[in-house]
């Protein structure tokens, strides 16, 4: 029903928002991903929207890029996931990295999210599979063996980001060991 808001940023208390659209103020929840990109309080603002109905409350759901929204609007679809599970999981994760761990499997990532145990990141994963990360396009190849998914991880406990963690995969011999990856890919990172 409402699709976007543009207006003048009038409010920012994490993680609603308040858009001032010609006299009218709305209150948006937003993922903290888009919180951190708004612009300063009293510049103009524009914010992809998901409206929600419910039978106690109407509610809007701000996003800052598309695919933010396409990625709610998905984790929202699954059973007993409902829309603030779904701004949590926004929160804590980029679209990039849900579609990574969505195209690994990897249920340890979604689970460091607050309010998500194993068993909801287990069906997160089975729900969204094929629907998100699909199409890694950037992020380069997916993670094709065991080994490479132990480098990736050592290298986000070392505290790489998934993004940097994937740019040094690519760099590495598809038959690497995990302690040669690893060394390998802090020299790579490194430079």
């Amino acid at each position: 029903m409402i699709g976007r808001l543009t207006g003048t940023l009038s409010e920012k208390n994490p993680p609603q928002v308040l858009v001032d659209c010609h006299g009218v103020g709305y209150e948006v929840d937003v993922p903290m991903s888009s919180f951190y990109n708004l612009p300063g309080l009293g510049e103009k603002v524009s914010l992809l929207t998901h409206f929600v109905v419910r039978e106690d409350a109407q509610i809007l759901y701000g996003f800052g890029t598309a695919g933010e929204r396409a990625a709610f609007r998905q984790l929202i679809k699954i059973s007993g996931v409902g829309p603030r599970t779904a701004l949590a999981v926004l929160s804590g994760l980029s679209v990039a990295d849900i579609a990574q761990a969505v195209t690994a499997q990897d249920a340890r990532r979604l689970v460091k999210i607050p309010g998500i145990g194993k068993k909801t990141a287990e069906r997160l994963l089975l729900e969204l599979k094929g629907k998100i990360g699909a199409d890694l396009g950037e992020l380069g190849a997916p993670i094709t063996s065991d080994a490479q998914g132990d480098i990736v991880q050592a290298l986000v406990a070392l505290g790489y980001n998934d993004r940097e963690a994937a740019a040094a995969l690519k760099a590495l011999p598809v038959d690497v060991g995990v302690s040669d990856g690893i060394k390998l890919a802090l020299k790579a990172l490194a430079k």
